[in-house]
């Protein structure tokens, strides 16, 4: 091995140790068709790990019941969609063995994003909604590919999820010896060819209401952690995926929120010669410059408003901080513009990746139209009360439960209800594979609870004015 070679690596180690804290990472139905859980849920009731049709699961009044009357408007919303590019070097699955806090490094069905989010998009087409609002975390790694993959996915047509050079290469191919990763053509649940088929061609159906999208932590910043680099762009577009972790940097490891520059600090300069596999390269793996996202999306900046109908109104709020970490940042400028955007005798309605901040969610608390504050991020289904509105969160493509939600907003006696249910894909193919493993996965949202209660997913929640 060259020394530059033996360079890059350590480096590669030092600063990708520094990313991994990406983990993200708390009366009659309405009409829907597809495969809404108003008209039935998937389950495991034997506990034998695969999932079978259950029970629909009707909405349930949350609040001050109100004489319900006209609908206002449908919408949909994605989250956390997390689509990626698994053969990519500047990965960090090695870490996920380790456990807390890095944690979901490495999933087993990774392989199969863009064609679960294409499931989740036919499923949400099959609601007929008015509009649709991407929720942040479009993306895994803030890399241009992976952009490019989810707007082929989210406009339809054909698209071509394989990267580097044609076929899969990675930590799970065929004749990988690692036991920590799962293979799909050998390990149970077995799936022979399922990882050769997850880089051919398919044609996606697109979405067909209009999209209002936000960016998250992961579609800007390296990781979902750290601003991308010339020395992690030279890493993501080079020739080495590296496997396993040297046991020696296990004790350099952070143990508490990340300080990407302090970790980088304590590992710089170790020569640790890791285990790798080589991949082919590809210069549209490099990280997304400033205004990439702005211009993909045709948008000048990610805070806008949207008067849905003339008596609702969507303000998004753009919370990813660009200087790093995963946590939300909203500035005064911010602030003010959400309160004089609520300033309106319309409904309104607010949209984060992140959930909002205190300073912002005190801004809502004095008006009194707000209906809900929608977010995602957290990965996980939860509705909950905070005064009049609601805090809404919602589960993510890249783990178990794999849902959509659907929201209808509606007038009442006494002011509005925001119903709400959530939408599964409809399990074909390559998606079925998916939301199977997610199932299995200890780190996915089976064990960790992310598909929330009963009253985090089909509900009726009244705001009441008066």
């Amino acid at each position: 091995m060259t020394a530059p070679r033996a360079a890059r690596r350590a480096f590669a180690a030092t600063v990708l140790a520094a990313l991994a804290f990406a983990a993200c990472g708390d009366d009659s139905p309405p009409a829907a068709g597809g495969d809404s859980t108003l008209r039935s849920t998937l389950v495991d009731p034997d506990r034998d790990g695969f999932l079978d049709a259950g029970p629909a699961e009707p909405l349930t009044d949350r609040g001050t019941p109100s004489r319900l009357g006209e609908t206002l408007v449908t919408f949909g919303q994605l989250t956390d969609t997390h689509v990626r590019d698994e053969e990519s070097p500047a990965r960090v699955p090695f870490l996920d063995r380790i456990g807390t806090p890095f944690t979901s490094t490495f999933r087993p069905q990774e392989a199969f994003s863009a064609q679960t989010l294409d499931a989740a998009i036919r499923a949400l087409n099959a609601q007929r909604p008015d509009a649709v609002f991407l929720t942040g975390d479009i993306t895994d790694n803030a890399q241009r590919n992976e952009l490019e993959l989810a707007l082929a996915t989210l406009e339809g047509g054909r698209v071509n999820p394989d990267s580097g050079g044609p076929g899969y290469r990675g930590v799970q191919q065929p004749d990988s010896a690692d036991p920590f990763y799962y293979r799909p053509d050998f390990d149970a649940p077995a799936h022979p060819g399922a990882l050769a088929q997850a880089q051919r061609a398919f044609t996606a159906e697109g979405l067909k209401a209009p999209l209002y999208p936000l960016v998250g932590n992961h579609d800007v910043l390296a990781q979902g952690e750290v601003q991308p680099t010339e020395q992690i762009n030279a890493y993501a577009t080079g020739d080495e995926l590296i496997t396993a972790l040297d046991p020696e940097l296990l004790d350099q490891l952070p143990r508490a929120e990340i300080d990407a520059q302090r970790a980088t600090a304590a590992l710089l300069g170790n020569q640790f010669f890791l285990p790798s596999v080589d991949v082919p390269a590809d210069d549209t793996r490099r990280l997304v410059g400033s205004g990439e996202w702005e211009r993909a999306f045709r948008r000048e900046r990610f805070d806008y408003t949207v008067d849905l109908t003339d008596r609702v109104r969507a303000i998004t709020v753009d919370t990813v901080n660009r200087d790093g970490t995963s946590r939300a940042r909203i500035n005064p400028d911010q602030l003010q513009r959400l309160d004089e955007q609520l300033d309106t005798d319309r409904h309104a309605i607010v949209f984060s990746h992140n959930p909002l901040t205190p300073e912002a969610l005190q801004i809502l608390d004095r008006h009194p139209n707000v209906v809900a504050a929608i977010s995602g991020n957290s990965h996980r289904n939860r509705v909950t009360p905070r005064g009049r509105y609601w805090l809404v969160s919602t589960s993510s493509l890249a783990d178990f439960p794999q849902q959509s939600r659907m929201f209808r907003l509606r007038e009442t006696a006494d002011g509005a209800a925001l119903e709400t249910w959530m939408v599964d894909h409809d399990g074909r193919g390559l998606a079925g594979i998916s939301r199977e493993l997610a199932f299995l996965d200890a780190q996915g949202g089976r064990p960790q609870r992310f598909a929330g209660e009963r009253q985090d997913r089909n509900v009726r929640l009244f705001v009441n004015v008066s």
